[in-house]
C-alpha cells in the first residue's frame, strides 16, 4: 500500500513492492504539488486526477523494499497545478459517485497505521449467509437457496472468480468496501435524508428555560467544537482502542466543513476543509434565518466564549421577524427533487454565494424555539424527533440544511443534540466529539475575550423567484406528511441495566439484541431479519458491518420461553445459547468477517467486471433476507443519558436504538404510522415486559 511521511518540508510517499497494477492516486497540498517518476494527467469539470501508471508501478516494485518519491513545490514536471479539493471517480457500472479525498496535510492523520480491511474467505461467507437465512425460510425454500449458493461457490464457478477480484481491490485500494458501501447505502439513495438517513443524538436537557442562557450554553458549546478541532488538526486526539486494537481516525478530519450535495442519480460529497485556506466560519440559524459567523481572530486564534456569546447576541437581534421563507426546509426532499431545486436556486449569484457558505462552514447551529411540552412522558420522545426532523414546518425544521454533515440543535428549553449526515459521519467519531463537548462544558472558560471589535455577522440572503417559491411550498407539505407518519417512542427502562448480563456473564448488546427478537415475536408472531451495526474502524478506511438476527439459537429460544411445558432451567439455557450465538457474530463481524459487505462487495464487483448479477441476488430469499424489518443500534459507549433516534429502513419496519446504562436503559423505537403492521408503543411494550420476563428467568423472585 501506499503511505506518507513528512520528511522536513516534503510530503514523502512510500510504495510498497506488492503494487503490481495501476493505482489511482489523488493529491493535494498547500503549495503547488508535482509527482515524478511517470505520471499522467487530465483535465475534467475544473479538477485535476493523476494517473500512476502500471509499467511504472512495476519498475518501481522490482527494487526491494519500498521505494519513496517526493511532492515538493520545485519540482515542476507537467503533473498537477494546485487546486483546492481533489477528487477521486469511483465506478460502479454506469453509475458514477464522486467521492472526496483529504490533503496530505500534516495535521491530518490520511494514512493509518491500522491494518487493512480483510476479504473474508467466499466458503466462509457463503456458510453464515445460509445460517442467516434458516430461521426465516421454510424448508423448501431453503433447499433451493442452498443448491444456488452451492453452484455459485463451486471451484472454478462465479463466485471464486469475482472473490479473486475482490481480493485484487483490497490489494490496490485503501480499503476494498468502503467507497462501494457509502455509494450504494447512502450516496445513491433518493429518499428524504430526514428520517431515512440521518442520525440524531438527543442529550440530557440542560438546566436552563430561557434564551439568555441559551445562547450561553450554544457559546460554550461552539467553543467545545472548535477545542475538539484543533485536537484533530494538531495530532493531539488521544488514539481509540476497542478489545486492545487501535482505531481508524481518518473520518475525525471530515465531519467539519464538508456537506452533501444533491444530485439527479446519485449525491456526492463535498469536504471543503482540506483547501488551500480551510474555511472559519460556522452557520448559525434561527427562525428560518441563516448567518456566517466567523469563529476565528484576525490572527488565526480562537474566539473566546464570550466573544462568541457577542456574536450570538448580534445575531439574535437581526432575526427577530419569522415570516422568512424557510429555505432550509428544501434540503428535506426527496433527492431528486432537490438536486432539481438546487440547480435552479444556483442560477441566481446570490443564492451560489449563500449556499456555498452554508456548505463550507465548518459545522452549523441551530438556536430552536422551545419544544411543545405536553407530559414529562412524552417530552423526550418529542426531544428526540425535534432533533431528527425538527418538529415540522411550523416548528423548527426551517432551522435546518440536512445536507449538512454536523448541525448541533440548542432550544430555548434546555434541550440539546446533534444532527449527522452518516455518508460522512457515523456513530463513534460522533459521540467521541460529545464526550469531549459535554466534558469541556462542565469546565470554567479561563480565556479573556480580547478588547478587539469584531465585525458584524453577515446574514445570508436569498433571491426567492416564483419557482423557487413554488420548490419550497411542494417542500414544506411533503416534509409534513412525512414528520405526521413518523412515530417516535422514547423511554428509560429502569429496572436494570447492563450490570445485569454482565453479572451473568452476557454480554449486554447480545443479552438486548435476543430481548428485541423476542418482543417482536411477542407482538407479531413472527421472526424477522434484523441489522445491529458493527464498527469496521479498527481496519484502514473501515465503516461498518451489519450483525444479522435472529440466529437458529435464537429461533429456539423465542419459540420456547412462552411455552409452559418447557422448564425454567431449559429455557434459560437456550437463552444463554442464543446470547452467545449472537456474541459470536458480532465478534466475527469485528474482526473483519461479516457477511453484508462481502455478499454486496462480490454483487458490485460482478457489476464492475460486466458480468450479469448472479442468480443468489437475484434470489428471492436474498430480498427478503435484506428486508430488515428491525433496524437497531448501539449509542457508541458513553456515560451520559443521551438517546439516539432515526428512522426505519422499510415501511413496515421499526427502528430501535438504545443506550444501556449501569441500572438502566434508554430506548428509541420509531415507526410508520402508514403501516398497520407497525406500532412503536405496541413493541415499547412488549419490549418492557420481555426486559422484565429475562430478568425474572435470571433472577427468580420466589
Amino acid at each position: 500500500m501506499l503511505t506518507a511521511r513528512r520528511v522536513g518540508g516534503k510530503v514523502v510517499l512510500v510504495l510498497c513492492s506488492e503494487i503490481q497494477t495501476t493505482l489511482n492516486l489523488c493529491v493535494s497540498s498547500d503549495e503547488d504539488s508535482h509527482l515524478q517518476p511517470s505520471w499522467r494527467s487530465r483535465r475534467r469539470s475544473g479538477l485535476h486526477f493523476g494517473q500512476l501508471t502500471a509499467r511504472t508501478v512495476q519498475n518501481l516494485s522490482r527494487n526491494k523494499g519500498p521505494t519513496t518519491f517526493c511532492v515538493t513545490p520545485a519540482t515542476r514536471s507537467g503533473f498537477l497545478t494546485r487546486r483546492k479539493m481533489i477528487f477521486r471517480k469511483i465506478h460502479s457500472g454506469s453509475c458514477r459517485a464522486w467521492l472526496c479525498r483529504v490533503s496530505l496535510r500534516q495535521e491530518v492523520c490520511f494514512f493509518s497505521s491500522v491494518p487493512p480491511q480483510p476479504v473474508p474467505p467466499l466458503a466462509q461467507t457463503l456458510q453464515g449467509y445460509l445460517r442467516a437465512l434458516e430461521p426465516l425460510l421454510p424448508p423448501e425454500e431453503l433447499s433451493h437457496t442452498r443448491r444456488m449458493v452451492h453452484d455459485f461457490g463451486r471451484p472454478g464457478g462465479l463466485g471464486p472468480q469475482l472473490q479473486e477480484g475482490l481480493e485484487k481491490r483490497a490489494r490496490l485500494t485503501k480499503n476494498w468496501i468502503s467507497d462501494w458501501w457509502v455509494q450504494r447505502a447512502y450516496l445513491e439513495s433518493r429518499q428524504p435524508l430526514p428520517v431515512h438517513s440521518n442520525a440524531a443524538i438527543s442529550l440530557p436537557r440542560r438546566d436552563f428555560n430561557d434564551w439568555r442562557s441559551q445562547l450561553v450554553f450554544a457559546s460554550r458549546l461552539i467553543a467545545a467544537v472548535l477545542d475538539f478541532k484543533a485536537k484533530i488538526n494538531t495530532g493531539q486526539l488521544p488514539v481509540e482502542y476497542m478489545r486492545g486494537k487501535p482505531l481508524c481516525k481518518e473520518l475525525y478530519p471530515l465531519l467539519f466543513s464538508s456537506c452533501r450535495i444533491p444530485g439527479p442519480k446519485h449525491d456526492y460529497i463535498a469536504h471543503h476543509g482540506r483547501s488551500r485556506r480551510s474555511p472559519t466560519h460556522i452557520t448559525v440559524v434561527r427562525n428560518y434565518q441563516f448567518f456566517q459567523l466567523e469563529v476565528y481572530n484576525s490572527d488565526g486564534s480562537r474566539m473566546t466564549e464570550s466573544q462568541i456569546h457577542g456574536q450570538l447576541l448580534r445575531i439574535r437581534s437581526q432575526s427577530w421577524k419569522t415570516d422568512k421563507e424557510p429555505m432550509g426546509i428544501l434540503t428535506s426532499e426527496h433527492r431528486h427533487t432537490w438536486g432539481e431545486a438546487y440547480n435552479r436556486l444556483l442560477r441566481d449569484k446570490l443564492n451560489q454565494e449563500s449556499v456555498r457558505m452554508i456548505e463550507t462552514g465548518l459545522f452549523s447551529l441551530c438556536l430552536d424555539s422551545p419544544v411543545m411540552r405536553i407530559s414529562d412522558e412524552k417530552y423526550a420522545s418529542r426531544k428526540a424527533a425535534q432533533v431528527l426532523h425538527g418538529g415540522g414546518t411550523f416548528s423548527n425544521s426551517g432551522n435546518r440544511w440536512f445536507d449538512k454533515t454536523l448541525q448541533f440543535v440548542v432550544g430555548e428549553d434546555g434541550s440539546w443534540g446533534l444532527l449527522y449526515e452518516q455518508a460522512t459521519a457515523e456513530g463513534p467519531p460522533v459521540a467521541t466529539l460529545l464526550d469531549h463537548v459535554i466534558e469541556y462544558c462542565e469546565k470554567p472558560d479561563p480565556k479573556r475575550a480580547p478588547l478587539l471589535p469584531l465585525p458584524m455577522p453577515k446574514k445570508l440572503y436569498f433571491h426567492i423567484d416564483r419557482e423557487i417559491k413554488r420548490d419550497i411550498e411542494h417542500a414544506k407539505q411533503n416534509l409534513d406528511i412525512l414528520i405526521n407518519d413518523l412515530d417516535v417512542n422514547v423511554f428509560n427502562f429502569k429496572r436494570f441495566g447492563k450490570n445485569l448480563p454482565k453479572q451473568h456473564k452476557m454480554s449486554p448488546n447480545s443479552f438486548i439484541q435476543v430481548a428485541l427478537q423476542l418482543a417482536y415475536y411477542r407482538v407479531h408472531n413472527e421472526v424477522c431479519p434484523a441489522c445491529d451495526i458493527a464498527t469496521q474502524r479498527m481496519f484502514r478506511g473501515g465503516r461498518t458491518e451489519y450483525i444479522r438476527s435472529p440466529t437458529n439459537q435464537g429461533l429456539q429460544f423465542i419459540l420456547a420461553f412462552d411455552n409452559p411445558s418447557i422448564s425454567r432451567q431449559a429455557k434459560l439455557e437456550l437463552f444463554r445459547e442464543a446470547v452467545d450465538a449472537y456474541s459470536a457474530l458480532t465478534e466475527a463481524a469485528l474482526n473483519g468477517h461479516g457477511i453484508d459487505r462481502h455478499l454486496l462487495g462480490l454483487k458490485l464487483q460482478a457489476i464492475e467486471e460486466g458480468k450479469s448479477i448472479p442468480k443468489i441476488f437475484m434470489d428471492t430469499a436474498y430480498g427478503l433476507a435484506t428486508h430488515f424489518k428491525l433496524r437497531t443500534g448501539q449509542m457508541p459507549a458513553n456515560n451520559t443519558d443521551s438517546v439516539m433516534c432515526f428512522g426505519p429502513l422499510v415501511p413496515d419496519g421499526y427502528a430501535v436504538c438504545y443506550n444501556p446504562q449501569a441500572d438502566h436503559i434508554h430506548f428509541s423505537i420509531t415507526a410508520f404510522n402508514c403501516c398497520d403492521e407497525t406500532n412503536a408503543e405496541r413493541l415499547a411494550r412488549s419490549l418492557k415486559d420481555t426486559m422484565c420476563h429475562l430478568q425474572e428467568l435470571l433472577q427468580p423472585t420466589v
